[in-house]
């Protein structure tokens, strides 16, 4: 952990204020103000995310004391931590910003989803605004009953509840300038570990889309003599063209996992806390889709893996435009 030490001030300074926290928590539940007041809005969610990192920071010092008792049981008792601090995050956005999710995905039989539970995943997602992997994670724990497994930026390590309870999981925090062959290696490491209950989220797009950043990474595929990715990533309008190799690392670590790719769209716009300030809707919508490949139809070939990978991102770039046109 790279803030161990403020991760004590911290914590001694939330279990002193934890009462006061708790009765301004409560304040805000009794009564919220307008929806059209954006400020008050903010201020209630920041009061009920900083009673919730108290909770969660006691909650560790309380399971590190109780840590003797079990790898295994140790790190399921932190994935339920993790559970229940995300579904409070998000009852708190429902309530707050009025946001709502709708998930449309395959429908299958009683038997066949008991077959995938027994499988691990692979999640490839799009990236898109700050609160997409919170959502993504809190519905693969609580809606899907998997543990994550995540590849996360060493910046996130700032926020002290998540530098604690991600460290104890596996997870992996790679520094902003590490080389793309590190970001593969942890990959790799944390998918050649999976069991059947096991999710490892990747993010093959690497950023969150912007025209410039789109246009800097057509410019980098034509640089390395890639012709046919240039010219498929120009017909994507709403998404960065995937880099294939963490996702091949990870397929190829764990051949068994099935892998899911994850599209939503509504809050897309939403990149930097300015825009969360200046854009956020008074009721918040979120679509999201998701399809899966069982293992045996993953392809094992590079050049057919790298196709396939396209194919699906050109598939999630046209749902999300449909779902554009369906709201104007």
């Amino acid at each position: 952990m790279i803030l161990a030490p403020l991760v004590i001030v911290v914590t001694v300074f939330m279990l002193v204020t934890l009462p006061l926290w708790l009765v301004v928590t409560a304040a805000a539940s009794l009564r919220l103000p307008p929806p059209q007041r954006r400020g008050a809005r903010f201020v209630w969610f920041a009061v009920a995310w900083l009673t919730l990192e108290s909770a969660v920071l006691i909650a560790c010092l309380w399971l590190w004391v109780a840590g003797a008792f079990g790898r295994d049981r140790h790190q399921a008792r932190h994935y339920g931590l993790i559970r229940w601090f995300l579904a409070k995050v998000y009852g708190a956005a429902v309530r707050i910003f009025r946001l709502t999710v709708e998930i449309e995905e395959p429908e299958v039989t009683e038997e066949e989803r008991a077959a995938r539970l027994s499988r691990p995943i692979v999640v490839l997602a799009r990236h898109a605004g700050p609160g997409d992997s919170f959502l993504l994670i809190y519905h693969l724990l609580s809606l899907y009953t998997r543990q994550p497994r995540i590849v996360m930026k060493a910046a996130l390590q700032f926020d002290p509840s998540l530098d604690v309870v991600v460290n104890r999981l596996p997870n992996a925090f790679v520094p902003r300038r590490t080389a793309q062959s590190g970001v593969v290696e942890e990959i790799r490491r944390l998918a050649s570990t999976m069991g059947e209950r096991d999710a490892l989220v990747i993010f093959p797009e690497g950023g969150n889309f912007t025209p410039r950043r789109r246009r800097l990474a057509i410019r980098r595929l034509e640089e390395k003599g890639l012709a046919e990715e240039a010219s498929r990533a120009r017909g994507m309008d709403h998404l960065l063209p995937p880099r294939p190799n963490g996702s091949i690392a990870a397929i190829e670590a764990c051949p068994s996992a099935d892998v899911v790719f994850v599209a939503h769209t509504g809050l897309d716009d939403l990149i930097t806390l300015g825009d969360v300030w200046r854009k956020l809707p008074v009721s918040a919508r979120i679509t999201a889709k998701w399809w899966r490949v069982p293992a045996d139809q993953v392809p094992r070939e590079r050049e057919a893996q790298i196709r396939w990978l396209f194919d699906h991102w050109e598939r999630i770039d046209a749902w999300i435009g449909e779902q554009r046109m369906a709201r104007t």
